[in-house]
Parts: C-alpha cells; sequence; structure tokens
C-alpha cells in the first residue's frame, strides 16, 4: 500500500462528493492530504482560510487527513512534499476526458513514481459541483444533504439566509 497520497480542488465549497471521495481514499492510504489550490483569478465565495477552517472540521474524525494549501503546478507540490499517489474524483465522462489529459501532463513533471488514481463518486453526488451548491443556495434554494452541515451554516452565514 502507497502511504502518502494528495486530494487536490478549490473545494469552495466542500460538497458531501468531495467528502465521499476523501473518506473512500483515507480508508486505502497511511496519510491522505487534502490539496486547497489557491488560485488568485478565481473569485471565490470562501477565502482559502475559511475553506481549510471547513474541511479540517468536516474531516476531524478521519484521523490520517490533513489540510494544506499550495499555488502553481501541481507537479510542483507532489515532487516537494513526496507524495506518492494523486487521488482524483470523477463524476462522468467529461471529467475524465479533462482529468486524464492533466494526469498524463504531470506524470511527465513527477519525479519519481507517483501515480495517479481516479475514485468514481458515489452515484448520489455525481451531478454535483461546488459552482451549483453555490448558485442554487445564492438563490434560495435547498442544498441540504448535498453538503456537509458545517459548510450549509458557513455558507448561511456567508449569503445571510
Amino acid at each position: 500500500m502507497k502511504n502518502k497520497a494528495l486530494y487536490t480542488g478549490s473545494f469552495d465549497p466542500l460538497t458531501n462528493g468531495h467528502l465521499d471521495i476523501i473518506t473512500r481514499a483515507s480508508k486505502l492510504y497511511d496519510k491522505l492530504v487534502i490539496g486547497v489550490i489557491v488560485n488568485p483569478s478565481k473569485n471565490s465565495l470562501f477565502t482559502l482560510e475559511e475553506r481549510q477552517e471547513m474541511i479540517r472540521k468536516v474531516t476531524a474524525d478521519l484521523p490520517n487527513v490533513e489540510v494544506d494549501h499550495f499555488s502553481g503546478l501541481l507537479a510542483d507540490y507532489v515532487n516537494e512534499n513526496k507524495f506518492d499517489v494523486v487521488v482524483r474524483g470523477l463524476r462522468a465522462t467529461t471529467d475524465f476526458e479533462y482529468e486524464i489529459q492533466m494526469a498524463q501532463m504531470n506524470a511527465r513533471l513527477y519525479e519519481g513514481s507517483v501515480e495517479t488514481i481516479f475514485l468514481m463518486t458515489s452515484p448520489s453526488y455525481s451531478f454535483l459541483s461546488s459552482s451549483m451548491i453555490k448558485e442554487v443556495h445564492s438563490l434560495g434554494g435547498c442544498v441540504k444533504g448535498l453538503i456537509p452541515e458545517i459548510i450549509l451554516q458557513y455558507m448561511d452565514k456567508k449569503n445571510k439566509v
């Protein structure tokens, strides 16, 4: 078993689809780092600090999960931190087309034998995206059951629902 894995994303906000992947990946690896991507060109609902705090709270019951952040190339972060595995979640075939291109490019940039592992999200979450959650919530729609309750509380405060 490989012992140090990385799961990355903007997680703005973290959905139950993300949490499904995190929970399952945490059972496969000795250590799973959730790498929150810093992208200054993105207009995020939550600050980097808020996203990290929310993820820490949601994953508090998973002792082998840590939360970190990075900017720049994924391969640079992977190489600097000596990860064995990069975990990517897939919802649909459109995700696969994008993810396979990224995985193949990153494979050329990784030092050592880093593997990219794809996990299919549970069918009940396959339609979820952070963008959809933000839009539905901002328009007053119910997203309960699609995101962790802690995240919903943060969203309610942010959108003053």
